[in-house]
C-alpha cells in the first residue's frame, strides 16, 4: 500500500505519467497499474487524465492529503527504527529562551559534540514565548525555557533549578550596603525584558510577591543589553546568576544582599507530546536530565 501511495503522490506532484516513471526509476505501463490498483482498492477515480495534463479531483485531493501524512509517518518510523540500531546521529533542531540558550546551551553543546560528533545541532535563541510557538508548529525538536506552562499540545518537564538575584553596578550606592530593605528599591529605575520573557515573567512575580511597585521601568529585549546599561548605572535589574556569573567574577557587576533573595525559578524542556524520540533527541534529553549537568560549567567534567 505504501508503494502505490508513493506512486499516486509522484504522478500528483509531476502531473505526468512519464515524469512520474522517470524520478521513480520504473516504466510507465508500471505507474499507471499502481494507480489503478489504488483507485480499484478505494473504489473511485482519483485523477483527472488528458494528452496534456493529469490532475487530481476532488476524491484525489482527498486521498493526497491523506497520503502525504502517512508516508511522513512511515518514513518517520523507519527512521526511528534505523537510529535505534545504530549511533546516534543527524540533525536536532533545538530552541532556547535567552538565558538558558546564551550561558548555559554552548557548554551542554560543547559536552555533546566530544561524546556524539555524528549529532548536529541547530539552534534558535528566542523568548519563551517564541520557542514554545516553535515546537508546536513542529519548527523545533525540542526547546528550553524558563519557568512553567500547560499547553495540551506540548510535553514539558522541568529538569533544573535557577537562581535569580538583584543585580547593580559597582559604582550603584546600594552596592556598597550590607542590608537594604526591599522596599528601598520602589524608587530605583528597574530595567526589565519583553513580554514574553520568562526572565521578565520572574520579575513580575517578584514584583508581586514582595509587593514592589517601582515607579520607573525600562523595557530591553536584550539580556546582554540589560546587562550593560546596568554597568552603566542606568538602573537595576534582577537576572538569573548563570547570566552575570563572568561579570560577578571580574567585579564590574554586584549582587545585592536581600533577605528576600536569590528568587527561584525552574528551567523547562518541551517537546512534543508524542512518546517516540530520534535516538539524537534521547541522548541530548538525557544529559539535560543529568543531576551534575551544571557542575562541570564551575571547573569539573561530566563523567
Amino acid at each position: 500500500m505504501d508503494q502505490q501511495l508513493l506512486v499516486f503522490v509522484t504522478v500528483a506532484e509531476k502531473q505526468n505519467f512519464t515524469r512520474a516513471a522517470e524520478e521513480l526509476h520504473m516504466t510507465q505501463p508500471a505507474v499507471s497499474q499502481y494507480i489503478q490498483t489504488l483507485e480499484r482498492t478505494v473504489g473511485t477515480k482519483l485523477l483527472e487524465r488528458s494528452n496534456k495534463f493529469v490532475r487530481l479531483n476532488k476524491a484525489g485531493e482527498i486521498v493526497y492529503h491523506h497520503a502525504k501524512v502517512i508516508l511522513g509517518q512511515y518514513a518517520r518510523m523507519q527512521y526511528l527504527i534505523d537510529e535505534l540500531m545504530h549511533t546516534a546521529s543527524g540533525n536536532l533542531s533545538i530552541g532556547a529562551s535567552y538565558t538558558y540558550g546564551e550561558y548555559v546551551l554552548p557548554h551542554i553543546l560543547a559536552y555533546m559534540h566530544e561524546h556524539y560528533p555524528l549529532i548536529k545541532p541547530t539552534i534558535t535563541i528566542g523568548n519563551t514565548k517564541e520557542i514554545e510557538d516553535l515546537v508546536v508548529s513542529h519548527g523545533l525538536d525540542v526547546g528550553i525555557v524558563e519557568g512553567e506552562f500547560k499547553d495540551d499540545r506540548l510535553y514539558m518537564e522541568p529538569f533544573a533549578e535557577d537562581f535569580m538575584y538583584i543585580i547593580v553596578s559597582l559604582k550603584h550606592p546600594l552596592a556598597a550596603r550590607k542590608k537594604i530593605r526591599l522596599s528601598e528599591l520602589n524608587k530605583e529605575t528597574w530595567i526589565v525584558r519583553e513580554l514574553g520573557s520568562g526572565t521578565r515573567e520572574a520579575t513580575e512575580k517578584m514584583f508581586d510577591r514582595f509587593k514592589l511597585y517601582p515607579h520607573n521601568i525600562m523595557e530591553f529585549g536584550s539580556t546582554q543589553i540589560i546587562k550593560e546599561s546596568v554597568e552603566a548605572g542606568l538602573g537595576i535589574t534582577m537576572l538569573s546568576h548563570w547570566a552575570v556569573r563572568k561579570e560577578i567574577s571580574l567585579g564590574t557587576l554586584k549582587i545585592l544582599e536581600l533577605d528576600e533573595t536569590p528568587v527561584t525559578r525552574k528551567f523547562s524542556l518541551i517537546t512534543q507530546s508524542t512518546p517516540f524520540y530520534t535516538k539524537s533527541m534521547e541522548v541530548f534529553l538525557s544529559i539535560l536530565r543529568r543531576k551534575d549537568i551544571f557542575s562541570f560549567m564551575k571547573g569539573g567534567t561530566l563523567s
